[in-house]
């Protein structure tokens, strides 16, 4: 157990009989309550345990779309962020987070594997810096943009994007009977998704992080099909 004043990131480096019916939608039935105030806390918990499942730590996807512009499909998704406690902490204690979104393009066959036609992996870099107090942002090795606030920080973090995606990818090559029979057959979809690398964290903390859900932040893979001939597609989970 570490000492009296020490820091837990010490050694990290810079990283009754009656019944009555309730008011509830469902027909069932439960003992009443012996005095008002008891009923009232009782739906208050209620409440409080429905925001907590609402609003739980982590990531989820808000909204994502598959744009045509004239150079190509742009994908891009918006993730909303929420950092547990520990994760925060530990952020605010010089630990630098890794965050790997992933947009891809797939084409979907019923009589076999679906096969990538794109597929972009990026890693962003979340860290803090304690002498100015603001938080900062670096994604593919770029300059870093800074925030004042957490918020700031990981909204823009959410916010992710892919570079013109050639239509011609999206096509099929060939005239024969095989290559219209494929066309025929299959369907584009789209994918995406993120979540906290914990490979990159500092060695000590990796340990922690893969016995503890705190350390769980990621978002479901979200999936969507896209109608070539759309100008635009857009999924909502």
């Amino acid at each position: 157990m570490p000492g009296a004043g020490k820091s837990p990131w010490t050694g990290l480096g810079t990283r009754p009989d009656n019944c009555c019916r309730t008011p509830a939608m469902t027909d069932f039935f439960m003992p009443c309550c012996t005095k008002k105030i008891d009923s009232r806390l009782g739906w208050l918990a209620l409440l409080i345990f429905w925001a907590g499942a609402v609003f739980a730590d982590g990531i989820n996807l808000e909204k994502a779309e598959a744009r045509l512009t004239p150079d190509g499909y742009v994908l891009s998704a918006n993730f909303e962020i929420k950092l547990p406690p520990q994760v925060e902490d530990a952020l605010r204690h010089n630990v630098t987070l890794y965050f790997v979104s992933e947009l891809s393009l797939h084409r979907t066959r019923w009589y076999w594997p679906d096969s990538d036609i794109f597929v972009q992996q990026k890693t962003s870099k979340l860290s803090f810096n304690s002498l100015t107090r603001q938080f900062r942002i670096s994604s593919g090795g770029g300059l870093y943009q800074s925030f004042a606030t957490l918020p700031e920080a990981l909204h823009l973090l959410g916010r992710q994007s892919t570079p013109p995606i050639d239509t011609a990818l999206l096509g099929h090559s060939g005239d024969g009977y095989f290559s219209r029979l494929v066309k025929k057959s299959s369907r584009v979809g789209a994918k995406a998704s993120m979540r906290l690398d914990i490979d990159q964290l500092p060695k000590p903390l990796q340990i922690n992080a893969m016995t503890n859900d705190q350390w769980s932040v990621s978002s479901a893979e979200f999936h969507w099909e896209i109608k070539t001939e759309a100008p635009a597609e857009t999924g909502r989970p």
